[in-house]
């Protein structure tokens, strides 16, 4: 099999080529460019695709003894992440950028030309497993639950699926990555994992979405709209967020106020108890299925909605384009533009972004 390494520069993706490598696959590694800055450097464990980590990905890929090429990407990542990043925030979204550049990155631009050049896989350092169930390929969890990193590939298709290949899926531990590392050669066996926002490696996501989208002073009110603060700007808020609210009026019974809401047409942040950030349904049009669409249009799952958050059982019900889905136990802090990826055990049945929301605790209780 002609398998297209992506190479981050990272040990899993280093790891994974070396896997596919040694299954006597014909790889190629492939490190994409996402910034046209050059002197884009990496800052500790913040960002990723620095020049540092291009580097990085060479080298392993001479240690392995295949080619390797650098992909400029960069116009697709700014049109299809970046300013989607920032228009959800305009919108009073919470985007998740990991999850959008795998849908149109990953697995749409970089699959697309592999599939052009002749190849018939795109190999990646993902810790997810694909499995042949009865309707076709099925996307699983990873063995390693702490890595398990299926939450952020739910936006993959079927055809998608079909030219994946996952080689770090049934490792045990990324302790055991990073000491296969070692034994191979490869010098990013001990590199940090990296975290954050990779297009804003400083961390500073405030700082530059106030540069983007432009500061405007507005009002922060509870539940009943009496003002209670103003801030410097809505897009620097989320739902579920506690800390920086700075409001001028304390609360009837002396409580923390989270932030429930965010209203970017009028500039408005509403804030009320932690109580309140319970969710007791959720709701959204952008749809797809991993694989086979499930065979009812109700069906009990489990939904999750972040990457690192405990899945919830839950019955959803598809609607032509739609699905809306209620959780058994109220989910904590939703927010609009997230992401829910629905499984049944370890299967990922597809994802949705939510659009709506509706409190399991109404104003004035």
């Amino acid at each position: 099999m002609r398998v297209l390494a992506a190479m981050s520069g990272g040990v899993d993706s280093a790891v994974a080529a070396a896997r596919a490598v040694e299954a006597g696959h014909d790889v190629v590694g492939v490190h994409l460019a996402l910034s046209r800055a050059g002197g884009t450097l990496r800052t500790g464990s913040r960002g990723c695709c620095t020049i540092e980590d291009a580097m990085d990905a060479r080298r392993a890929a001479d240690r392995l003894g295949i080619p390797f090429y650098v992909w400029d990407f960069s116009e697709r990542f700014r049109e299809d992440v970046i300013e989607d990043f920032v228009s959800e925030y305009r919108a009073g979204r919470t985007p998740n950028p990991c999850l959008r550049c795998n849908e149109k990155i990953k697995f749409a631009a970089l699959l697309e030309r592999a599939l052009e050049l002749g190849f018939d896989a795109v190999c990646t350092g993902h810790y997810a497993t694909l499995v042949d169930g009865p309707d076709g390929l099925e996307l699983h969890r990873a063995s390693d639950a702490a890595k398990d990193q299926s939450y952020v590939l739910g936006v993959l298709t079927a055809e998608q699926l079909a030219h994946t290949y996952f080689p770090l899926g049934s490792t045990p531990s990324k302790a055991l990555v990073r000491a296969e590392a070692a034994e191979r050669g490869l010098s990013v066996a001990q590199k940090p994992d990296s975290h954050d926002i990779c297009f804003i490696p400083d961390g500073d996501t405030r700082g530059w979405l106030a540069e983007k989208v432009g500061a405007e002073q507005g009002e922060i009110v509870d539940r009943d709209g009496a003002v209670v603060g103003t801030h410097d700007g809505a897009h620097a808020f989320t739902v579920g967020q506690r800390r920086g609210l700075r409001l001028g009026v304390p609360a009837p019974d002396g409580k923390p106020r989270f932030v429930l809401e965010v209203r970017p047409v009028s500039n408005t942040v509403v804030v009320g108890p932690k109580e309140a950030l319970a969710i007791a349904e959720i709701s959204g049009e952008r749809r797809s299925w991993a694989g086979a669409a499930p065979a009812q249009s109700e069906f009990a799952c489990q939904v999750q909605i972040r990457a690192h958050a405990d899945p919830v059982p839950a019955r959803a019900f598809v609607s032509g384009d739609g699905v809306r889905v209620i959780p058994d136990q109220p989910l904590d802090g939703v927010a609009p533009g997230q992401s829910a990826v629905l499984y049944i055990a370890t299967r990922v049945l597809g994802q949705f972004t939510i659009d709506r929301t509706v409190s399991a605790v109404p104003a004035g209780v």
